[in-house]
């Protein structure tokens, strides 16, 4: 019995105690093995990352800037346009241009009349402006990176786009020209195309000086091209710088409305004024006729908006005998009293010279205030062709005026040997057989008015007294 019963303890004593202690060994083991790989995975993630942080973080930190942080450039503003009063003529405001990126907007296409709405087009306007994108997705070539979809909208309706919410859709601040007067300095101050480059008049001839140079900074984006964070100010942007004119905007005004009546009255094609401060040589006013409104670029037609008071030569006609007056009384030959007979037509070869009436005899001072062609050539020809040339050239006639004004034309004054003879020196002395602008007429006035004295002109305001030494006496006072 003892035995047995021995025995079976002893057999199932064994028995037990192998299946007590298995579970608790083979528990601990694997415990062991899971902590030892959870350990060796950790050290290996410790080793990782700082061999990541220490030997390959620039590297890493370039990879990440390449994707996250980028330089993008701050608009600079165009300088004013100022009158010399300081009245604004050409001013720049801020506007806003809505760009797409293609990849990521191809995928938005159900939203394509939401947003075509918004910029007051039509989806069919959008997908045209996409089609090349469009083409590239289907031949699996990459899209474009950046597309305009509308330029130049107001503040608050670019807000309203952005507002949609739409992936691939962003805007960018830009500047556009204003001009407050439109039609009024339309000619001479020109205009700037939509990227705010200087085309025609003074935007085009004092560009550089207008032009801002634009500067960078450093941002963060988010993956869907974003600016979460502004990180760095690389460059300031520099505003353009003002720019002063010489013009009066009041007389630009009156100048304007003046020309424009007197144009509508006489039923002419065109027409143009300038105005002139004597004793400078400042331009106060330059008009012309008819005119454009450089606001509404749709409507631009260059016709409208050519400074005719400089790129248009014509022969000057009667406005000439002054000066041939002038050339016959700095003579010493003629004097204001000095009469002559003007009965007409004088006969020159072939060729007849008339007046519009017979004026019979008449002193030198009623030959210009009656305007006779027969009295004036009579002079003119007692005299050599030289000296009427001469006078001509030195009050500026065939050659350019200096204030470098796009388009201007020199017009045409040949070389009095060139003139043909006698009929061309008697064409010559009322204003025919050559031709000027309008604004080389208001100069050769100007010596005129300033007793013979030359000065030369400016577009810009005169910061100080004009130097001595830039005047030139072409006639005597007397």
């Amino acid at each position: 019995m003892n035995r047995a019963k021995n025995s079976v303890f002893g057999r199932g004593g064994r028995v037990s105690g192998m299946r007590l202690r298995k579970p608790w060994v083979w528990t601990m083991t694997r415990a062991g093995l899971i902590l030892s790989l959870l350990a060796l995975v950790t050290a290996s993630i410790v080793v990782r990352a700082a061999y990541l942080q220490l030997v390959h973080k620039d590297f890493l930190q370039e990879q990440g800037d390449e994707r996250f942080l980028r330089v993008v450039e701050v608009p600079a503003h165009r300088g004013m346009i100022v009158d010399r009063n300081g009245e604004p003529l050409a001013v720049s405001s801020p506007v806003d241009s809505i760009w797409a990126e293609p990849k990521a907007f191809l995928e938005q296409h159900a939203r394509w009349p939401q947003l075509a709405a918004a910029l007051g087009m039509t989806a069919a306007d959008l997908e045209k402006k996409l089609a090349p994108d469009i083409e590239r997705q289907s031949v699996n070539e990459k899209p474009r990176q950046f597309v305009y979809l509308r330029r130049h909208l107001a503040p608050d309706e670019a807000r309203r786009v952005l507002q949609l919410d739409i992936p691939g859709v962003y805007a960018q601040r830009e500047y556009r020209r204003y001009y407050p007067d439109a039609e009024v300095t339309s000619h001479l101050l020109g205009f700037t195309d939509i990227d705010d480059v200087g085309q025609e008049g003074l935007e085009k001839t004092f560009d550089t000086q207008l032009r801002g140079i634009p500067g960078q900074k450093r941002v963060i984006k988010d993956r869907l091209g974003r600016i979460v964070e502004d990180v760095e100010n690389i460059q300031s942007p520099q505003p353009g710088r003002k720019l002063t004119l010489s013009i009066d905007r009041r007389l630009q005004y009156q100048s304007y409305r003046a020309l424009k009546a007197a144009v509508m009255e006489h039923n002419a094609k065109a027409g143009s004024a300038v105005i002139v401060d004597v004793k400078t040589g400042e331009i106060l006013a330059m008009v012309d006729q008819p005119a454009g409104n450089p606001n509404n670029r749709a409507d631009l037609k260059s016709d409208l908006l050519r400074n005719r008071a400089v790129t248009d030569a014509y022969e000057p006609g009667s406005t000439v005998k002054p000066f041939t007056i002038a050339m016959a009384l700095e003579s010493g030959k003629w004097a204001p009293a000095s009469l002559v007979d003007t009965r007409g037509p004088l006969r020159i070869g072939r060729y007849r010279v008339r007046d519009v009436h017979n004026y019979g005899t008449l002193d030198v001072t009623h030959i210009i205030s009656k305007s006779s062609n027969i009295g004036t050539t009579k002079i003119a020809l007692s005299l050599p062709a030289e000296r009427l040339w001469k006078v001509f050239k030195d009050i500026g006639f065939g050659a350019l005026t200096g204030l470098g004004l796009i388009g201007e034309q020199p017009g045409v004054l040949r070389h009095f040997n060139k003139w043909g003879g006698e009929i061309g020196h008697a064409n010559h002395s009322f204003g025919y057989g050559f031709s000027v602008n309008m604004l080389q007429l208001a100069q050769a006035y100007t010596v005129l008015a300033a007793d013979g004295v030359r000065r030369p002109l400016t577009i810009l305001k005169r910061q100080e007294p004009l130097d001595p030494a830039l005047e030139r006496r072409v006639l005597s006072a007397k």
